[in-house]
């Protein structure tokens, strides 16, 4: 049988500082993302959403706990390993975008090409075709500093999409975005959640976006308190 879960989160703990200074940010969360799905995570803010998502995606090293992605124990993956694993399965949109100011947008999206061996005219044309399909076909020439916070976070999201991963994590995608563009980039990325060897997470504050999630999971002082399922999907139906 094919495991259904992207993601298995079991007990994770993660601590910042030492001693007097202890901070305890997430305290034991459980959590299964599975694949076919879109799954938000919500809660208010300072509970620990961008620390979950941050250790999921291996940008942030759990303090205890197990964590398991795409079928991969991460604690035992050798940190060379871990690297090359982040980069081929995984596509993470910032909240503060990370663009490259010196890079134009389709360059900036095709950065993950790149740094996989893609000749750079391929991988910048296939950037340019999906920032098009995010209505920047006209801004794809443009440097960071010559969009608007809106269209960098477009651009940052086409970075994220473009190597085609298994594992999309997003931190507030929509917040920059007005009601019609934030609608189509969560299409967008409900399009490439429902297959079966994919899985989106979203970290969001925007109940506008709820209507796409297949299950939320709701967070409060660093731990999951409730999953909630949404919909009917092909982790469900399969």
């Amino acid at each position: 049988m094919t495991q259904s879960e992207a993601v298995i989160c079991h007990k994770i703990t993660k601590e910042f500082g030492a001693a007097d200074n202890r901070n305890l940010v997430l305290r034991g969360v459980d959590l299964k993302v599975h694949y076919g799905e879109l799954t938000l995570l919500v809660g208010p803010s300072g509970c620990g959403k961008t620390t979950l998502i941050s250790v999921i995606a291996g940008l942030l090293n759990a303090t205890g706990g197990e964590l398991e992605v795409l079928g991969r124990d991460m604690s035992r993956l050798p940190k060379g390993d871990a690297v090359v694993f982040r980069r081929r399965n995984l596509g993470f949109v910032f909240q503060q975008y990370n663009l490259l100011p010196a890079l134009t947008a389709a360059e900036n999206a095709a950065v993950p090409l790149l740094a996989g061996g893609m000749r750079r005219n391929h991988a910048v044309e296939r950037a340019g075709e999906l920032l098009a399909s995010l209505g920047l076909e006209q801004r794809r020439h443009a440097r960071p500093a010559q969009l608007s916070g809106g269209q960098q976070q477009r651009v940052a999201l086409a970075r994220a999409l473009i190597h085609s991963p298994r594992l999309i994590v997003c931190d507030e995608p929509t917040s920059a975005l007005d009601h019609e563009t934030g609608h189509a980039v969560m299409e967008l990325l409900k399009r490439m959640a429902v297959r079966e060897d994919r899985a989106v997470i979203v970290v969001t504050h925007d109940a506008r976006v709820f209507e796409f999630a297949d299950r939320i999971a709701y967070m409060e002082d660093g731990v999951i308190t409730r999953v909630e399922v949404t919909k009917k999907s092909i982790a469900a139906v399969s």
